[in-house]
């Protein structure tokens, strides 16, 4: 990830004068403890399956990711110029840490992998994204996932 500092141009004005929206605050909810919930990544990296639609600058909508997917079928549509994806290159788990759910699954450290993931682009317009966003807190609900591993990038 870029420092601001280091980006070219007028990009760093350019990105502290953005607005940034509001969102009203959710209380926090208890949940049952680590080693019964069930997780499931949402990452901002612009994945999907090869063979899927890439990702636009600017879409909104997102990918579903199955939950047995291998990190080489996975493909990055994300395309900045700022972010390096040669750590994503030689092993998904960087952006998408799939093997290590499941790891823990396995360990017991966690109760179950959830049956699908999804997959937004990053740098896209968040007021955009709230019904997909929505969209996907459904089907989230509908796997009886109880935690989320965020992985913005």
């Amino acid at each position: 990830m870029a420092r601001l500092s280091d980006l070219p141009g007028g990009m760093t004005e350019h990105l502290l004068k953005l607005p940034l929206p509001e969102f009203e605050d959710t209380p926090l909810v208890a949940g049952p403890p680590l080693a019964e919930r069930r997780v499931a990544i949402v990452t901002s990296a612009g994945l999907m399956r090869r063979g899927e639609d890439a990702f636009a600058p600017g879409d909104a909508d997102y990918r579903v990711i199955p939950g047995d997917v291998r990190g080489a079928d996975l493909f990055m549509s994300h395309i900045s110029v700022n972010y390096d994806r040669a750590g994503f290159v030689e092993d998904a788990n960087v952006v998408f840490p799939i093997d290590r759910l499941r790891e823990l699954a396995e360990d017991g450290a966690i109760g179950s992998v959830a049956g699908h993931h999804y997959s937004f682009m990053g740098a896209t317009d968040p007021e955009k994204m709230a019904a997909p966003a929505d969209q996907v807190a459904g089907h989230l609900a509908a796997d009886r996932v109880d935690a989320v591993l965020l992985t913005p990038v």
